[in-house]
């Protein structure tokens, strides 16, 4: 995997695109999610910035030894935790975390690449209190 500095918008950037790709294609519904979510103001990039690094990172998956296409387009565990160790800062760890599960969520069916993703991210950033916040559903007074 190409480096990118820790904390950078790129470096964000890549987790989102490997949410992107967890379930082994890039479905017209989660890209429109990536507009609508206008992620790539919310990662600090230009919106053909943010695209080129999706395309970097295909480039890179591609090139990878430890891919493993058997159903979808997977990492290894390290190669995901080093991808989420380049995101340390817990505002930017929130907002990709948002933007992960706003792709993921956007064509209403969650494959099992895209829930390790999202485990891992929140196991390793410890942000269970975030996601449970979010499905929570309003208590009546």
């Amino acid at each position: 995997m190409r480096p990118y500095p820790r904390n950078s918008p790129q470096a964000a950037a890549r987790i989102v695109a490997l949410a992107l790709l967890a379930d082994g294609h890039l479905s017209p519904h989660e890209l429109e999610a990536l507009d609508r979510t206008r992620a790539h103001e919310q990662l600090g990039l230009p919106r053909e910035a943010l695209h080129g690094v999706v395309h970097a990172f295909c480039e890179d998956l591609l090139s990878a030894a430890q891919l493993d296409w058997s159903e979808a387009c997977r990492v290894d565990e390290r190669t995901l935790a080093e991808l989420l160790a380049d995101v340390d800062d817990a505002a930017l760890r929130r907002r990709v975390l948002e933007l992960c599960l706003a792709v993921v969520e956007a064509d209403d069916e969650i494959g099992d690449g895209e829930s390790l993703v999202i485990g891992a991210a929140v196991a390793q950033w410890g942000l269970e209190r975030t996601v449970l916040s979010r499905d929570a559903p309003a208590l009546a007074d």
